[in-house]
């Protein structure tokens, strides 16, 4: 594997390349893909290189292990608003997670309703694109004005447009507070309903989960005296959906467990991640009976995990949403592909944009198919 040490030496690795580069950063989804051509990892670039606290804002190299990032902000009792997932539970890796990798996935966990994805923290990024020219866009600071928005567009492009040197963020405090509403025993449809009604009630819920055939869970953060009068109030509007009560123990980690898909680790089965309309949701699983499920972000978004090989894209028939194939052998991943679909106009657009971004197409290709 290349592993270069700062963007200039990136920035010739990528011109001088003859084939295909695949990007890999702390390895935490998986080895890259055994094919023609060389392994490219981003472990070399490392280190927080500004954290102002005061302005909120932090910048760091895209190999810096995630690890590292959240101990500096902890440190000053911030920390990164969505909430990113670590995928070595579920998929049953090793490796570092790096906070390059969770830009180039747009990971984001349960607080994304709440405080949205990976890319509406993210304020600017610097890149080596297919060419191995470095490109910056963005800033440090959250008003900026500087032509495209590129910094969005890096965001969950899995390194098909340009290697990722440097990303910037903007952060939050940490609220000092958490507690989680339990309501059991729903089904599917009414763990929906009383999702929905939480999340559009006044009370600021953060993070909105269901297992069926267990709880629903709605979590409440911030300050001691707010988080228990919200959580009371909550109780009250939900009093319909059966008896409620309120978690204060352990929160942190039951939502450490659902973002990172614990529920999965070392089942066997294959596990897809499916984003529907929280309405949808309950066709949705009613079309993929027997299978394991978890729901998060009020209801949009379904964990499933289901029989080795299954397309759990069938689902999904005359149901606007997608679904990524997150967990199965080489050979399922090949056979039924990772990523869902495009429909043509967005496919059309998807590939002028990397033709314009990597014209030789070496890099990552073929990764979003």
């Amino acid at each position: 594997m290349l592993l270069p040490k700062d963007e200039a030496e990136l920035g010739a690795i990528v011109r001088e390349a003859d084939g295909p580069l695949w990007i890999e950063g702390g390895g935490t989804r998986g080895p890259v893909a055994a094919r023609d051509g060389v392994r490219l990892g981003t472990s070399g670039l490392t280190g927080i290189t500004l954290y102002e606290p005061g302005a909120l804002t932090l910048v760091a190299r895209a190999g810096t292990p995630l690890a590292e990032v959240e101990a500096a902000l902890a440190a000053e009792n911030q920390r990164l608003p969505f909430e990113p997932m670590d995928h070595r539970a579920l998929l049953g890796t090793d490796g570092v997670p790096t906070i390059g990798g969770v830009v180039a996935g747009n990971v984001s966990g349960p607080r994304r309703i709440q405080a949205g994805a990976c890319r509406d923290s993210l304020i600017g990024v610097r890149f080596v694109d297919g060419r191995g020219d470095a490109i910056k866009n963005g800033g440090r600071v959250m008003k900026n004005v500087t032509g495209y928005d590129l910094v969005k567009l890096l965001a969950g492009s899995h390194g098909t447009l340009g290697v990722l040197t440097e990303v910037s963020f903007k952060v939050l405090p940490v609220t000092p507070e958490q507690a989680v509403v339990i309501l059991p025993g729903l089904s599917v449809g009414q763990a929906i309903a009383a999702m929905a009604a939480a999340l559009s009630s006044p009370f600021e819920v953060s993070g909105a989960a269901h297992r069926p055939g267990g709880d629903v869970m709605l979590r409440i953060e911030g300050f001691a005296a707010s988080v228990s009068y919200r959580a009371g109030r909550l109780v009250k509007l939900l009093a319909g959906f059966g008896p409620a009560e309120i978690l204060r123990e352990g929160v942190a980690a039951m939502w450490r467990d659902i973002g990172n898909g614990a529920q999965f680790s070392g089942t066997g089965q294959d596990v897809w991640r499916i984003s529907v309309k929280p309405a949808d949701g309950t066709a949705v699983a009613a079309r993929l009976e027997g299978a394991d499920l978890l729901f998060d972000w009020g209801g949009g978004l379904i964990w499933a995990g289901v029989a080795p090989g299954q397309d759990a894209r069938a689902a999904l028939d005359g149901i606007a949403g997608h679904a990524t194939l997150v967990r199965a052998t080489p050979e399922t991943h090949a056979r039924l592909g990772t990523f869902h679909p495009e429909p043509a106009p967005l496919a059309a657009i998807a590939a002028g944009l990397r033709a314009q971004f990597d014209p030789r197409g070496i890099l990552n290709p073929g990764r979003m198919a």
